[in-house]
């Protein structure tokens, strides 16, 4: 089978496309023939050995697929060959087929093709962990959404508005600003012209927001933290903007807020069940029609390398994905 490798560590020009051997599936796992895998900031980290895990060398990045079933492990039970699933890999999908935990597949719902169900999985996997489990957002409460264009930050302005929120929405463009409020966001702030912190008071008539949701870092984390509400959440996502930002821990005494950290695939991990009731409640929400991924390119596997550097480059809205079969 075909599969993108990493041999050595560095930038997305150094990825190659070959042939290898089909893996096997072991006991508790599935073997996905893939139709289409998600493109992710963290697939761009594991590739240059800055991400929490570093799998041994070559291997295929790709934490996302979607595809059909196509060979069992010993011990699985639930599945059948050729359901059509949705899989969280970590590392691996960037390939023809890749192994997967069966408690870490999900059925892929009626009516959702095979790209939009790549894109799915991790962008509202970690929204939907973050805003409900370790926000614990309610109904009426106010999300400030940074980076909100971007995968993660648009599956959170649907998920916070599926959940009852007020949403507002901040990005670095009006285009991408237009597109947070097709999908939902109640109000918007261009912080590459407005200042963050002075904007959310004026939406918030100086209260502040209840969460906010920083998948950036860098220079927005501080003002965005000083704006927050009494009893305030602040979630950190991740470091899209690629500087780690150092905070006055003074400003969580002041305000009563928490600092509270999201790692979805540690979650995934660590609390299987958890995570399968949570993509079951949102594949129910993608069936329904509330929440709407968006896929703003595909690629064929062999421009991998062209479409993870628009993802470090911060070029997307929504995501990307790879086509892994003629």
């Amino acid at each position: 089978m075909k599969a993108v490798l990493c041999k050595t560590y560095g930038p997305p020009s150094a990825l190659v496309v070959e042939d290898i051997a089909t893996p096997v599936p072991g006991p508790g796992e599935v073997r996905v023939a893939v139709h289409a895998a998600g493109v992710n900031f963290p697939d761009t980290l594991i590739i240059q050995g800055k991400y929490q895990f570093k799998p041994d060398l070559p291997f295929s990045p790709g934490a996302e697929v979607a595809g059909t079933i196509d060979a069992i492990g010993e011990g699985v039970t639930g599945w059948s060959v050729g359901d059509r699933v949705i899989a969280a890999t970590t590392w691996g999908g960037y390939a023809q087929a890749v192994c997967a935990q069966a408690s870490r597949v999900v059925p892929i719902p009626e009516g959702v093709d095979f790209q939009t169900a790549a894109g799915f999985v991790l962008a509202y996997g970690t929204s939907y962990h973050a805003l409900k489990d370790r926000g614990e957002l309610k109904a009426g409460e106010t999300v400030l959404v940074l980076g909100a264009a971007g995968g993660v930050g648009l599956a959170a302005v649907e998920i916070a508005k599926a959940m009852g929120a007020r949403v507002i929405a901040a990005a670095s463009s009006p285009d991408k600003l237009q597109i947070c409020r097709q999908h939902g966001a109640d109000a918007t702030i261009d912080y590459s012209r407005e200042n963050l912190r002075e904007r959310i008071k004026s939406l918030t008539d100086g209260r502040g927001v209840d969460v906010v949701y920083d998948p950036v870092g860098g220079a927005l984390s501080e003002p965005a933290l000083r704006a927050m509400a009494w009893r305030g959440r602040f979630l950190v996502v991740g470091f899209a903007a690629g500087a780690i930002p150092s905070v006055a821990l003074n400003l969580t005494l002041l305000k009563g807020c928490s600092i509270v950290g999201v790692f979805w695939g540690a979650y995934v991990r660590n609390e299987p069940e958890r995570n399968k009731a949570d993509l079951a409640e949102l594949a129910a929400w993608l069936r329904e029609g509330r929440l709407r991924p968006r896929i703003s390119g595909v690629f064929p596997m062999e421009r991998c390398a062209e479409a993870l550097q628009q993802v470090i480059d911060r070029q997307v809205t929504g995501k990307l994905v790879l086509t892994t079969h003629d």
